[in-house]
């Protein structure tokens, strides 16, 4: 049955016992997967001892990665086991015996990932792309362990090693890939703006001296700096932008396509103008050791894409946004 934690209950998911070493050179190595091979960030040991009485020099700091393509993700690995045939000690096999999959979500994402205020339960596409994850590792889409967290939780949780996977309308970028790791894009949403239904703005370049606001911890919010003349307001959450916004205290949000859309079904007084200011590629967030996860989850995106289900949920959620694009296709190429 999907169960449901709030954010404040910190449960640390149990890791894998295959040494305390080898897990911290997978770290290292993950932080490294944007660039190519550089001989200045090898570990090596010390091929003299230090002459006696001498200090030792501090190491001089590693040049940060330089990112070549953020959306290169790891690449599935042969077909798609099934539940029964999950490789012994992998991630995959661990959640399984552990009975659930932990994932962080939007509870307040209306069509991405809310919770119904009928039913309980916290549906939208984000969720049903995490359902069929579950499907996979159990048989059984509904083997799912919510927390509900903020758009500023996403990496946090993952560092933590607090959910399996974060699916939150998470943009992939090169930044956040030098502590987490991504699935190869499922979804491709861009940046625009919500005002009232009265208002005579066309685009984002149009609210010289009117508030915005965005959540805090997010792209969105950042990308608001290269308008001279806005003035930013951040907000916990989209949510509390939309109540900002509906109290007259901001004259407009910005955010996702998708996010905004779900807004405007709410709010009849609003709408959505403008062309995209940017491309938000969404990825499922995994943590940066759990490589093995990552090959997993793209091939069962592989699978949602090829055989009609990833359309299907599109137009269950979002085909208020028009027909079904085609699936972004995916990217590989990256190594641990």
């Amino acid at each position: 049955m999907t169960t449901t934690l709030a954010f404040p209950a910190r449960t640390t998911r149990p890791r894998r016992t295959g040494g305390a070493v080898a897990a911290a050179v997978a770290a290292v190595l993950a932080l490294a997967a944007c660039s190519g091979p550089s001989g200045a960030d090898d570990l090596r040991l010390a091929e003299a001892p230090a002459q006696e009485g001498a200090e030792e020099a501090p190491a001089a700091p590693a040049a940060p990665a330089e990112c070549a393509d953020p959306l290169a993700s790891y690449a599935p690995e042969g077909a798609l086991p099934g539940p029964d045939a999950l490789p012994g000690g992998s991630t995959m096999a661990e959640i399984r015996d552990r009975g659930s999959l932990v994932v962080g979500v939007s509870a307040d994402t209306l069509l991405m990932g809310a919770r119904n205020p009928l039913s309980g339960q916290i549906e939208g596409f984000d969720i049903d792309v995490l359902h069929e994850i579950s499907r996979a590792i159990f048989g059984d889409p509904d083997r799912l362990q919510f927390r509900v967290i903020t758009s500023g939780q996403r990496l946090e949780v993952l560092e933590n090693g607090e959910v399996d996977l974060v699916a939150r309308a998470f943009t992939i970028t090169c930044d956040r890939w030098e502590s987490i790791a991504f699935s190869a894009e499922y979804y491709h949403a861009g940046q625009k703006v919500l005002v009232t239904r009265d208002s005579t703005a066309n685009g984002i370049a149009d609210l010289e001296g009117q508030r915005v606001c965005a959540p805090e911890g997010t792209t969105t919010l950042t990308r608001l700096e290269q308008f001279a003349g806005i003035e930013p307001v951040p907000a916990t959450t989209h949510t509390q932008c939309l109540v900002l916004f509906q109290q007259g205290k901001v004259d407009a949000i910005t955010g996702d396509d998708t996010i905004l859309a779900g807004f405007a079904a709410q709010d009849p007084y609003a709408k959505v103008v403008g062309e995209a200011i940017s491309d938000e590629p969404y990825g499922i967030g995994v943590p940066a050791q759990d490589v093995d996860m990552v090959r997993f989850v793209n091939g069962v995106l592989e699978q949602m894409k090829s055989d009609g289900r990833w359309a299907a949920i599109y137009d269950e959620w979002l085909g208020g946004l028009g027909p079904a694009p085609t699936p972004p296709a995916a990217v590989y190429g990256r190594t641990p």
